[in-house]
């Protein structure tokens, strides 16, 4: 056999034996706990939601799931249980669509939980890519078909990560393995899953969630070098659209689940923005939201909360890291609220919250932020 024949060989022996390694390895750490729970070796969570869930769905007890975007991302689930006195799945995803929201709760009601508690946003109700092309989400894998559980075994990265967490489970490796783990070289650093997306203890949040920052970042949004996403949410037909194929959709085939679905409190600064930069857009905004109030409470099975005209959170900027996100404290509260049924949204007056919120964002000027 000549040399060049015995060196493609060889290649191809090795690369074999590099995959059916990198498969071995993966499915006796099995990271994302797709085949076992985790005994033998300790289990470690990463922060990426759209990765972690499928795992978190499959081996994880709960009755209720929570859902919403980065304003849904740092509530802990020993938070939502105790306050709520539910057993949670947090499946909160970052800058999420309602696409990616729905099919991660489609495949979580597999579970029967009896509840949903949902944050919405309006703005998550735009056209995306279907789910099979979305990069970022392992569809296959949530669905546990073959193609999803071929791609999961033959990852080199999970490979890398499964190593790692092998290492971590060697009693004279571990300080050192745990020292090194960080997000900025592996994926799953986090040994609990109340850990997952939350803010790290001893974060000072005084320093991230004040009205200094808040108005950094109104300035921010509103330059006109950067103001133009304030202008891109007037499409009213298409959000409605594929508000009534998602959100509906997912209520309408779900009678058996309880929606507990909130509009969360931006910052006053955030529909000031809008109003300042771009009333067409506000007022786009406005009209959709009332079609999406008057849509949520014809429903049984859902209750609607609005948080948007609360003026003790949304004009205190010490609430907000920037026009939108608020502080864990605002968190807390949220649930306290739910749990108290506050603020719910009445089916006799869908947009009672919503026409108050209009008058404090036509009412409010700039000068009020620098008190």
């Amino acid at each position: 056999m000549r040399e060049p024949a015995k060196d493609l060989i060889r290649f191809l022996g090795t690369s074999l034996s590099v995959i059916l390694i990198a498969a071995a390895l993966n499915f006796l750490v099995d990271p994302l706990q797709i085949f076992r729970p985790s005994r033998s070796l300790p289990a470690m969570y990463s922060n990426d939601s759209r990765l972690q869930n499928a795992g978190l769905i499959h081996r994880q007890d709960f009755d209720t799931v929570f859902m919403g975007t980065s304003l849904a991302i740092h509530f802990r689930q020993s938070d939502i249980d105790r306050i709520l006195g539910v057993r949670s799945l947090k499946l909160a995803l970052n800058g999420s669509n309602s696409q990616e929201q729905v099919f991660t709760l489609e495949m979580a009601f597999a579970r029967h939980p009896q509840r949903a508690i949902w944050e919405m946003d309006d703005w998550i109700f735009h056209d995306a890519p279907d789910i099979d092309s979305n990069v970022f989400v392992p569809a296959d894998l949530y669905r546990r078909n073959l193609k999803g559980i071929a791609g999961y075994l033959l990852n080199g990265t999970l490979a890398r990560e499964s190593l790692w967490i092998l290492a971590r489970s060697i009693p004279s490796l571990e300080p050192v393995v745990a020292r090194l783990t960080n997000e900025v070289l592996f994926k799953f650093p986090i040994a609990r899953v109340d850990d997952i997306n939350t803010l790290p203890p001893g974060l000072d949040v005084e320093a991230l969630y004040n009205s200094r920052r808040a108005m950094t970042s109104f300035k921010f949004v509103t330059d006109p070098v950067r103001s133009r996403y304030l202008t891109d949410d007037t499409d009213y037909d298409m959000k409605v659209r594929v508000f009534e194929r998602d959100a509906v959709g997912l209520i309408s085939r779900h009678p058996d689940v309880r929606f507990d679905i909130y509009l969360p409190p931006y910052s006053i600064l955030q529909w000031v923005a809008m109003r300042d930069i771009s009333p067409a857009t506000l007022a786009s905004v406005y009209d959709f939201s009332a079609y999406l109030c008057r849509r949520l409470v014809a429903f049984p099975n859902v209750r609607l909360y609005d948080f948007r005209s609360l003026r003790e959170v949304t004009h205190d900027l010490n609430n907000y890291s920037d026009v939108i996100h608020h502080s864990p404290a605002i968190d807390l509260e949220i649930l306290s609220w739910l749990e108290q049924g506050r603020y719910r949204v009445d089916r006799a007056a869908p947009t009672a919250y919503l026409d108050r919120l209009k008058a404090q964002v036509e009412a409010y000027r700039m000068e009020n932020s620098a008190r």
